[in-house]
């Protein structure tokens, strides 16, 4: 079940309530008896792992797809040719 923040229009007075989602957001404080509005919190919803930061999008190293098959890196290997000149 959240728990949601408010705070009282005429005294201030922040509160958490626990509440299903399909409750009704609470309208009064319990303190004064007078308006309350719901607040914006932070969640406490965390993102781990690798593939959630800019900084780590196209590494590679994060999940592959299925289809994909793994690079295979070609070196090819030129023969170095002796022309003879020298630069002295």
């Amino acid at each position: 079940m959240p728990i949601y923040e408010y705070r009282c229009q005429n005294c201030g007075h922040e509160f958490e309530q626990w509440q299903k989602i399909t409750d009704p957001p609470t309208d009064r404080c319990g303190k004064c008896g007078g308006p309350a509005c719901r607040l914006i919190s932070h969640s406490s919803f965390v993102l781990k792992g690798t593939g959630w930061y800019a900084t780590d999008y196209g590494k590679g190293g994060g999940c592959s797809s299925a289809g994909s098959a793994p690079k295979k890196e070609s070196v090819s290997e030129t023969p170095k040719s002796d022309t003879g000149s020298s630069d002295s």
